[in-house]
């Protein structure tokens, strides 16, 4: 009996839908377009935009406060083959949230999930690596070292 490839576990899942999450739609759409044809599928939840609350602490460890609100879409697919995609987006962007739910499905999906890392996963990863390094870069430039310079006793 041969058994499929073992799923993948929830921290590389996590790692995917965070890079998905901080990424713009147009870099997902250019990422999914080297990915190939996309699995059939259809919408199990289209995509709702809402309103959740954000909570914040002073201090990292203070009491726990209610911040604000955003504005927050999700949208939920499922492939033929089972596999179920959830995916949450900020803002309003439905078709950034039915993508990324794609693209969750798609990873949960043995036979596409060395492809999903591959064409997608990947490349979106490295493009925000390179990003948040080019800003560091940039941030550094602007640095001012203050000395005090101590004068002789008179």
């Amino acid at each position: 009996m041969i058994l499929p490839p073992t799923a993948p576990d929830q921290s590389e899942r996590q790692r995917l839908m965070g890079v998905l999450a901080r990424t713009p739609r147009a870099a997902i759409e250019h990422a999914l377009a080297a990915f190939g044809p996309l699995p059939a599928h259809r919408e199990m939840r289209k995509p709702e935009t809402g309103l959740v609350t954000l909570r914040g602490r002073i201090g990292g460890g203070g009491d726990a406060f209610n911040l604000g609100e955003a504005t927050v879409t999700r949208a939920s697919v499922k492939l033929e083959t089972g596999e179920v995609g959830h995916a949450y987006a900020l803002g309003r962007d439905a078709a950034k949230a039915r993508v990324s739910a794609l693209i969750d499905a798609a990873f949960q999906n043995p036979l596409l999930h060395d492809s999903v890392i591959a064409a997608i996963f990947e490349p979106l990863a490295l493009a925000e690596a390179d990003g948040e390094r080019r800003r560091a870069e940039e941030t550094a430039a602007t640095k001012v070292d203050f000395f005090t310079m101590v004068r002789g006793e008179d």
